[in-house]
């Protein structure tokens, strides 16, 4: 966890436009919330298109958190999206001991000092119907691989997404974490 004076675990979430990364940062930041945490969540992005990268970031902790930069030195980083490995630098300043969340078939991508926590959220979310305009929506299948960190609870995410979304996206976040796998 990055520490500067406060204990705080700094997120930064890769997808592309359309796929949810910023609504999933937010409802990360919910979950966490309930679970008696202090949360942030912010987007950072150029012109709104449909595919175009979008960076979301996070700031979890017991304390209250006073700064709202962009996170250069994240614990955790979360891709929705592998192919975003051929145009941005993923993992670029993760923690030594950071944990990469990826949608992904194909661990060897990922270069990953520490963790590596990968699942396909494109099938699970195809399987549950989670698509727009043919194209599927991963942020909640996401999240319950997310959940494998212990970032926040499971019960408590699907609880928030399940408020949001309803339970079909419960389902599949359910589902991803089941279906995760560490390495």
């Amino acid at each position: 966890m990055s520490t500067d004076a406060l204990d705080v675990t700094e997120i930064r979430w890769h997808s592309r436009g359309g796929q949810g990364g910023m609504t999933a940062s937010q409802l990360l930041a919910a979950a966490a919330f309930r679970d008696g945490k202090e949360a942030t969540a912010f987007s950072f992005y150029g012109a709104e298109r449909r595919g175009a990268p979008v960076t979301s970031y996070n700031r979890l902790s017991t304390e209250p958190i006073k700064l709202y930069s962009q996170v250069a030195r994240p614990d955790v980083v979360i891709v929705l999206d592998d192919s975003l490995v051929d145009v941005e630098s993923v993992t670029e300043g993760l923690a030594e001991d950071g944990v990469v969340v990826a949608n992904t078939t194909d661990p060897e991508q990922f270069d990953v000092p520490g963790r590596l926590v990968r699942v396909d959220a494109t099938t699970i979310a195809q399987d549950h119907g989670l698509q727009a305009d043919g194209s599927a929506i991963v942020n909640t299948p996401i999240l319950g691989a997310v959940a494998r960190t212990d970032l926040v609870t499971l019960e408590t995410l699907t609880d928030v997404i399940g408020e949001a979304f309803g339970s079909t996206n419960a389902s599949a976040a359910r589902a991803a974490y089941d279906d995760a796998t560490e390495e």
